[in-house]
């Protein structure tokens, strides 16, 4: 009996493997495999040829009309018809297909998709290599190099700072696990790291503070301060936090564990927000501690802020000294440390215009500063140019209207 089992395994197990390995090779096509190389084996095109000869909804259309992906999009013996006589010759059906290879023009499909073309081309007048790249350069669509847009295309437009809605229900017909292919792959989630680190990254396209937002994993803890010592020792990818019983990732397993000490570099090339995660009050403030709401009174101060001609107090035509300089260089690092919103009033002890006498005060902005722009200053006494300049009395000639309306 043992016998004939061992037989029987001996027998199953090697047709088991036969069939696994076949069936490998034989996958039945999907969709996007049969648009893997297009119509080449269908029909004799080029596209780069045409390209000088007739523009695109001239073979295409019905694109002008399009309101759907599903609409039928591909040319049709009428509109070769217009240039090419030989259509309707049967001894001539050569010169286009292959043999008697009569088959429908295979279209690509984005079942999934809301698209009309029509508003497209019609409406925002774009055209068709806005969002099918390189496809003039090629024979065949499929040859190139983004035959069909991707979302970095759509995003330029569809987008918080875009002319079009950026609602993902506007173009999807579905979100549910909807992903990118690149998020697709078995390590990911192990290797998205580096995507992110890329000077090109898009993550926010989906993933903002109040979506998908990176925090969900990646908690913004204060720094780890083991110093690896027997009694103090740090270990890779540990400690782990959780958050409402969600387990989240130390930020040492965003940073390097000697970001402490280079984390400048990165802040000053302002290749990462690091607001996005952190806040300056309750993060920064832990190392670059303040006193009385001045971050360079009681924490620490920069080198440049020593130099002796730093600052030239209220002197008018002085030029402002160093501070100037490194302000109109990138005014948001001076902004990291001094708070514009009211609490540190650094830069008013010396920018301000009570007097609303031209020429008398430290000079702020460049000569002509908005000067054709009918900014919400003549309409509202809330605006932030108040902050510094007296309003009252609002007549042409006189004090900070005066600037402008009246000036002499």
């Amino acid at each position: 009996m043992k016998l004939q089992i061992k037989h029987i395994y001996v027998i199953v197990i090697p047709l088991i493997i036969v069939i696994l390995v076949l069936s490998s090779f034989s996958k039945p096509k999907s969709d996007d495999d049969s648009n893997s190389t297009g119509n080449a084996n269908i029909i004799k095109f080029s596209h780069s040829l045409h390209k000088d000869i007739a523009d695109c909804d001239v073979c295409h259309s019905a694109v002008k009309t399009s309101k759907s992906l599903k609409d039928r999009l591909m040319p049709n013996h009428e509109a070769c018809k217009q240039c090419h006589d030989e259509v309707n010759k049967d001894d001539q059906c050569n010169k286009c297909h292959y043999g008697e290879m009569y088959e429908t023009l295979i279209q690509h499909t984005s079942g999934n998709i809301l698209f009309d073309h029509s508003f497209h081309l019609e409406n925002q007048k774009l055209k068709c290599e806005v969002c099918h790249k390189g496809i003039s350069e090629v024979d065949y669509a499929y040859k190139a190099v983004q035959p069909y847009p991707i979302m970095e295309n759509c995003y330029s437009c569809h987008s918080d700072k875009g002319v079009a809605t950026s609602s993902c229900e506007a173009c999807h017909i579905s979100t549910v696990n909807l992903k990118p292919l690149t998020h697709q792959s078995v390590n990911f989630i192990k290797n998205h790291k580096f995507a992110a680190k890329e000077s090109n990254a898009n993550c926010i396209m989906c993933h903002d503070n109040n979506n998908n937002s990176c925090i969900t994993c990646h908690a913004a803890n204060n720094i780890i301060t083991n110093v690896n010592t027997p009694s103090d020792f740090y270990a890779p990818y540990l400690p782990n936090n959780f958050k409402d019983g969600v387990k989240q990732q130390q930020i040492t397993r965003v940073h390097d564990i000697n970001y402490t000490f280079t984390h400048g570099i990165d802040l000053k090339g302002k290749t990462a927000e690091c607001v996005t995660c952190h806040q300056i009050e309750t993060f920064c403030g832990n190392c670059h501690s303040s006193r009385n709401s001045d971050f360079s009174m009681g924490g620490i101060t920069p080198t440049s802020h020593f130099a002796p001609d730093f600052t030239t107090g209220r002197t008018v035509g002085s030029g402002g000294g160093k501070h100037s300089i490194l302000a109109r260089r990138d005014i948001e690092s001076c902004q990291s440390c001094h708070d514009v919103q009211g609490a540190d009033p650094t830069c008013i002890t010396c920018h301000t215009d009570a007097d609303g006498i031209k020429g008398t005060d430290p000079k702020t902005h460049p000569a002509g500063f908005m000067h054709n722009v009918h900014g919400d200053w003549h309409d509202s006494n809330a605006s932030v140019c108040f902050n510094c300049h007296t309003r009252f009395p609002a007549i042409p000639g006189v004090k900070f209207c005066g600037y402008c309306h009246g000036a002499k």
